[in-house]
């Protein structure tokens, strides 16, 4: 699956879900097609093991999250973890901790009895956690964190190679001046979305330019605070790359406030693929955080643990699919007069 992976340029994680035939794996046709024609070249037949025996016997795995309610990443984590775990005959247990290590080790000492096969821990920010002993105890694959001596498993998001698919995807549609309005300071996210902003921008030989890049907060209210203050350079940008799509909602307001069209004057790109995004007018190109991947790959990584295989620890990125709508293009079937209505 590696040689797949580098020859169709995607993720040995994106070419298990595609061969596998994973149905809720949210993958463009376009990647599904690479990896197709990738392992077809190579010769390469996927080894179907949904059908085997879960190691030792054991056949239940906790999943316990840092929090479910103000996000829905981990909700997806778990919805991806829970069917392949049922694919196999596993017991997926899901449970709630607020990050809290006394809750942690109470969880698992109550769930002592059960043919525990390992636990999955996740959080909603990228970030790095120090891991309870109750938790080391255990077979541990971690989903959207990781640990500083890189002991336990990892799953993580691309967001690095997001960042610059991103900006790459603008420059493609002949934009040259794009800003970003990046995420808090601090996390992961946000340091690693601007390095493939800046990957991308240096690969094309346009100078980096940090009057463009702008702090925000998540929220619709930095993308419309800090668009205004983008849009009132004396150069201002012909795109704009949102580090999510909250803010994209609110720089649409700004923009929209200011009279100026998306995409035929300013193209907007967000992250996450929120929902909204497609109901946006016009929608929102975006990027796919991969969270119901991360899921699966994690209960696939634990079977392969349990069964005597990866003994070392690593650290597995799930890329970001792009997903291309109208606001990075202007659509020429339709009038400027059409355009300035939409």
């Amino acid at each position: 699956m590696m040689d797949v992976a580098a020859a169709a340029g995607v993720s040995q994680a994106t070419v298990s879900l595609v061969l596998s035939g994973s149905k809720g794996a949210r993958l463009s046709a376009e990647t599904r097609r690479k990896v197709l024609e990738a392992s077809k070249t190579l010769g390469y037949r996927f080894v179907r093991r949904g059908s085997r025996t879960v190691p030792d016997g054991h056949s239940t795995i906790v999943f316990i999250a840092d929090e479910i309610s103000t996000d829905p990443w981990m909700s997806l984590a778990f919805e991806g973890a829970r069917d392949r775990a049922i694919e196999v005959g596993v017991n997926l247990l899901m449970v709630v901790s607020h990050g809290d290590a006394d809750v942690e080790t109470n969880i698992l000492a109550d769930l002592g009895k059960l043919p525990l096969l390992g636990v999955i821990y996740g959080t909603i920010l990228t970030r790095q956690v120090q891991v309870p002993p109750a938790l080391a105890e255990n077979r541990l694959v971690m989903v959207n964190c990781y640990d500083a001596a890189g002991a336990f498993h990892a799953i993580l998001p691309g967001d690095q190679l997001g960042g610059r698919t991103a900006t790459e995807h603008l420059l493609q549609t002949g934009r040259r001046r794009i800003a970003l309005i990046n995420g808090q300071p601090g996390l992961d996210a946000t340091r690693d979305r601007l390095k493939g902003y800046r990957q991308a921008l240096a690969s094309n030989d346009i100078p980096f330019d940090p009057a463009l890049v702008r702090p925000g907060n998540w929220e619709p209210s930095a993308g419309y605070e800090m668009t205004l203050q983008l849009m009132g350079l004396d150069n201002p940008p012909d795109a704009i790359f949102c580090a999510n799509d909250m803010m994209a909602v609110g720089c649409y307001d700004a923009l929209r406030f200011l009279g100026v069209n998306v995409p035929r004057d300013v193209s907007v790109i967000g992250f996450d693929d929120r929902e909204i995004a497609q109901y946006l007018h016009p929608p929102l190109s975006t990027l796919i955080l991969p969270f119901y991947e991360m899921g699966r790959t994690a209960v696939e990584l634990m079977l392969d643990v349990a069964g005597g295989l990866h003994r070392s620890p690593s650290r597995t990125k799930i890329e970001c699919e792009l997903l291309p709508r109208a606001s990075t293009r202007v659509r020429p079937e339709m009038s400027g007069k059409e355009m300035a209505a939409e």
